[in-house]
């Protein structure tokens, strides 16, 4: 994306970036999160941000937002900062102090929280102007964006983050389809290596034989139909980052070899004995447990040790529910253009009923999912009814639980949806709010509106 289309929000209120953040996906706008003082300045430091959401962290006093600020303005003098804070429970004439303080230090707005989606839309008209849904840019496409505001793959984008500028070599564990790929073009991108190439190679799709040329490659006549010298993915890989997508699939003599590139930062082509220098960071991915297959000697241990000097998890989707909404919008802004179809609600029915799946596709089956949906169905509504041709799917891989709640009308799955998220949540409509994609005033009415039903 251009740099000047990226919103940084500063933020430990978990709601108030999760609200942001569903906004900007609608938008087809990249958004970040720091949570403390700490990784807010590294983002700072980067100097990509068009717009700034501040939120008053927990236990930082005062006088640290306002350095903070003085920071943004000096680092990114051309960013729009909009301070947000909470102002219950304190004097008008404080609040008003607060507001006009936040403007002299150098912020543009002051917004108090909690941030309804008509201020944020607002704000984002006047400092970003809106991509309309069915025209997100080619820059977007598949966008190496990662999206979601989940604790578990905030941590490990944290994680990310802070080793991407050092060449430490990286270990990526996650089932297939969780984004795996996705996490290596970030560690890359943010990294010293990010102006050298980034070269992927499968090591499910190849043998030994096949793999060794590949990653090392040949010289002329090293074997039958090699009748010229090839440089392997490694040298291509030069100055850069090379990711080994599923290394558990290699064998025992590549293991070996591999072992002796890193141990040496040197190749040699098949057919040659002599050494080529390499300079090159390796991302290994595995949808295993790596340390599974070192115990069942299927995979080298001192080999193990040298790959993962860092190990990162992509969670599944199913334990990460709470983005799939986030996720939704984003794959809604991404294929509407294809798909000629504009989009402006997503039904409650259907969050919830995906809330629940399993997913064992991940995000690339939900991906799917959405862009056939878009194809099937029409309106500006995206409903259950659109994916009606999930449901034999569903109602095969899940408990008996999910077939009740798809048989009947889509009030009745909404309905039987609703209540057994909240007995899910002991009650807690916060929580099941954000598990059903929609806001707690929404879910309020519609509790409302079912407890009448059941007791009618």
């Amino acid at each position: 994306m251009n740099m000047n289309r990226q919103v940084l929000i500063i933020e430990s209120d978990a709601a108030a970036s999760r609200a942001i953040l569903e906004i900007l996906a609608k938008r087809a706008i990249n958004g970040a999160v720091a949570t403390t003082l700490e990784s807010a300045n590294e983002h700072i430091e980067s100097g990509k941000y068009g717009l700034i959401f501040l939120g008053v962290l927990e236990n930082r006093a005062g006088g640290a937002i306002f350095d903070l600020i003085e920071k943004i303005r000096r680092m990114v003098p051309e960013a729009a900062i909009i301070l947000t804070a909470r102002v219950e429970g304190l004097a008008p004439l404080e609040a008003a102090g607060l507001a006009s303080g936040a403007i002299q230090a150098g912020c543009s707005e002051f917004m108090a929280k909690p941030l309804t989606a008509a201020a944020i839309l607002e704000v984002l008209g006047r400092y970003m102007p809106a991509k309309v849904v069915n025209t997100v840019a080619q820059d977007f496409q598949e966008a190496w964006t990662i999206v979601g505001s989940s604790n578990g793959l905030g941590r490990t984008i944290e994680l990310a983050g802070r080793i991407a500028p050092t060449s430490v070599p990286v270990l990526i564990s996650g089932e297939s389809g969780t984004g795996k790929e996705l996490l290596s073009h970030l560690i890359h991108n943010q990294s010293r290596r990010s102006g050298g190439p980034l070269v992927k190679v499968n090591c499910a799709a190849l043998n030994d034989s096949l793999l060794e040329s590949e990653l090392f490659g040949h010289e002329k006549g090293a074997f039958t139909g090699a009748y010229i010298q090839r440089k392997g993915r490694f040298e291509q890989a030069h100055n850069g980052t090379i990711v080994l997508d599923e290394i558990t699939e290699t064998g025992a003599r590549f293991q070996s070899q591999l072992l002796r590139v890193l141990e040496s930062n040197d190749i040699q082509r098949v057919g040659s004995s002599d050494n080529v220098k390499v300079n090159v960071r390796i991302i290994s991915t595995t949808n295993r447990s790596l340390a599974g297959e070192v115990k069942a000697g299927k995979f080298r241990a001192d080999l193990y040790y040298r790959i993962a000097g860092v190990k990162l998890t992509v969670p599944p989707l199913r334990e990460r529910c709470e983005d799939i909404p986030m996720l939704v919008w984003h794959f809604v802004n991404l294929y509407a253009h294809e798909c000629g179809r504009e989009i402006i609600e997503l039904d409650g029915g259907m969050l919830a009923v995906f809330a629940r799946y399993s997913w064992p596709g991940n995000i690339r089956q939900l991906r799917n999912v959405v862009r056939s949906a878009m194809i099937l169905g029409a309106g500006p509504v995206l409903a259950l009814a659109d994916t009606s041709w999930l449901m034999d799917d569903l109602m095969s891989t899940q408990d008996d639980s999910i077939e009740e709640h798809i048989e009947g009308t889509l009030e009745a799955v909404e309905q039987k949806t609703i209540l057994s998220t909240l007995k899910r949540t002991s009650g807690n409509q916060a929580q099941a709010a954000r598990i059903l994609g929609i806001s707690d005033r929404t879910l309020r009415d519609k509790v409302k509106k079912y407890k009448t039903v059941l007791s009618a």
